[in-house]
């Protein structure tokens, strides 16, 4: 029996990605049978049957979800279910149904759900601000020990047992102001600041007081003045809200005795008690991993969320400096409510402001701590860090089997919300993993600290590096999604996990690939098909990967060869190679290359 139903296209299903509440939803399944049924049912519920309208093969039904959530479907013929094959989205007769098959998801999110359109077709770059740029005198706490051989290796071993990230190479915000240039001609339309406030680590993410910038970095003044300047070089700045937990010494905790407040360790009277969850007081309570440095706040306080998200709270003081928005960290840890009022808080003050969240998984049917989330559904994240599509392009370069790369695309195509799709945080490499180049290399890490710090890439190794991270970005830039530039991937820093990854930048190399990365920069400016086109993957062969990007009558094409022959592809009229300038009827991709193609249709 022939059943035909491909979700990513229009003609099957009249809107690509999740559905607004409310909103006309045509299906289409093509068959020679003699009935269809849609089959659908809400997250953890039962099927509702509906008879499909039949005119020839094709079965049609206009689907109106009235509320939002998580629906799955699939179709039944001849009694029989039909649905997606074992290898779901990467199966290679994609849009054919299969006896017995899975069922496909549909999103259903608010009506009024809406995403900062300033944020799209733009490109990303975090800084981890230790290690960016230092410049003019500064002066560290008591706490941070300050290093003046810049470039050198972060400490990585521990100190009785613990690794104190205690060491700071000076990277600043008086820094970062003086390189705002390099970075507007990198292309770069926004910045993600890893945490700025007061900390006693080099990574702060153990937050000692939100509403202090760190000294060593400079001033609450200095910090406007980034916002300021970038905002006048057409750039925007994104900072990083840590508000799972705090550190141990900070003015809420207060656990050392460094602050002058009454912190929750000191006293049950304290006015930050009920932030922390305490077994037996003082010594045991909830922290971060089980990390005691790092105690876990308690997020169903109202002080505490009238501190994060009240009308003088942390959020609000930093968007009324000039932020553009916040990353929120380890955002499946936060409960939902509280998720809810923080996007309240942020789009109450700033309504183009983006929120953005750290999940490594499929942000619409993420299950965290038993309760499924429902990030995308309208009153919570606007984007988030897309991991699942970093691990596929990596998978695609390491193996030249695109097979888990089409995977991810076709189904965040579907089940994403355009509007989140389109404004998806796309990375390579964070602060939290290697280094692309190190990867890309396939050279394999080492287990242990000492051995990571002591092995470096050979020249052979970094040249593979760098040559497949240029197809690797090639693909990032030219998805859906903004790309984003981890500092220093631009001048191929290598390093393994962290601190390796954390080093400091190297502004000696400025070479191939920031003259690559900054192409793909200007490429993207000059096409709206990067901020909200249509994405179809055209061929998906074992090492050759051809999708497009299509909005009005423009139709860019990305064509990656990792076979170790050439490969030809041909036009009905004529196309432009953008990456080389050259035009005709037809491309031909070198092995182990990739092409940026454009046609007007």
């Amino acid at each position: 029996m022939m059943m035909k139903f491909n979700p990513v296209d229009r003609y099957f299903k009249s809107t690509t990605g999740g559905a607004k509440v409310n909103e006309i939803l045509k299906l289409t399944v093509l068959s020679d049978a003699r009935e269809v049924f849609l089959c659908i049912r809400p997250d953890g519920g039962k099927y509702t049957d509906f008879r499909m309208k039949k005119a020839g093969n094709c079965f049609t039904f206009y689907f109106i979800p009235r509320e939002k959530g998580l629906f799955f479907y699939c179709f039944k013929a001849e009694g029989k279910q039909f649905g997606l094959g074992s290898k779901g989205y990467a199966d290679e007769n994609f849009g054919t149904l299969y006896e017995g098959g899975g069922e496909f998801q549909l999103t259903v999110y608010s009506e009024d759900f809406t995403t900062p359109d300033w944020l799209k077709g733009g490109v990303i770059y975090q800084i981890f601000p230790d290690r960016f740029c230092r410049s003019g005198d500064i002066k560290p706490r008591p706490c941070q020990r300050l290093r003046d051989d810049w470039g050198e290796i972060p400490d990585y071993l521990p100190v009785d047992g613990e690794i104190l990230n205690d060491d700071f190479f000076g990277g600043n915000i008086k820094g970062i102001i003086e390189r705002l240039g390099y970075l507007k001609s990198l292309g770069v339309t926004a910045i993600y600041l890893n945490p700025v406030f007061e900390a006693r680590s080099n990574h702060r993410y153990d937050t000692g007081d939100y509403m202090n910038v760190d000294t060593l970095l400079g001033t609450e003044k200095q910090l406007k003045q980034l916002f300021d300047e970038a905002a006048e070089m057409g750039m925007r700045v994104v900072l990083d809200g840590v508000f799972n937990h705090t550190g141990d010494d900070s003015v809420y905790f207060n656990k050392y005795g460094t602050y002058p407040s009454v912190g929750a360790y000191a006293s049950k009277k304290s006015k930050y008690s009920d932030w922390f969850c305490f077994n037996t007081h003082p010594t045991e309570y909830d922290s971060w991993w089980g990390i005691k440095t790092l105690p876990q706040t308690n997020e169903n306080s109202p002080s505490f969320r009238e501190f994060v998200c009240g009308e003088n709270g942390v959020l609000r003081h930093y968007l009324r400096l000039g932020a553009s928005g916040w990353r929120l960290d380890v955002v499946d840890e936060l409960p939902s409510d509280f998720v809810d009022e923080i996007r309240s808080a942020i789009k109450a003050e700033k309504p183009d402001a983006v929120v953005i969240g750290e999940v490594w998984e499929n942000v619409t049917d993420k299950i965290a701590y038993g309760f499924r989330r429902r990030y995308f559904q309208g009153g919570e994240l606007d984007s988030a860090m897309n991991y699942p599509l970093k691990n596929g392009i990596i998978s695609y370069m390491l193996s030249g089997d695109c097979s888990e790369l089409v995977s991810v695309i076709r189904t965040q195509t579907d089940d994403y919300p355009a509007a989140a799709l389109n404004c998806m945080m796309n990375l390579l490499g964070t602060h939290d993993t290697p280094r692309i180049v190190n990867v890309l290399s396939g050279v394999k890490m080492p287990e242990t600290r000492e051995e990571q710090a002591a092995l470096t890439l050979t020249d052979e190794q970094l040249e593979l590096g760098i040559k497949r991270l240029k197809i690797a970005s090639a693909i990032e830039f030219t998805l859906y999604g903004v790309p984003t530039v981890y500092y220093g991937d631009e001048a191929a820093m290598t390093g393994w996990k962290d601190p390796f990854n954390r080093g400091c930048m190297d502004w000696e190399k400025k070479g191939e690939l920031f003259d690559w990365y900054a192409r793909l920069g200007e490429i993207r400016r000059i096409s709206q098909v990067f901020a909200s086109g249509d994405t179809k993957i055209e061929v998906a062969g074992k090492r050759v990967l051809v999708f497009s990007r299509t909005s009005g009558d423009e139709k860019i094409y990305t064509a990656v060869n990792l076979a170790p022959f050439p490969v030809e592809l041909n036009f009905t009229g004529v196309v432009k190679e953008l990456l080389g300038g050259k035009r005709g009827k037809s491309v031909v991709l070198k092995p182990e290359s990739v092409a940026i193609i454009k046609e007007r249709l």
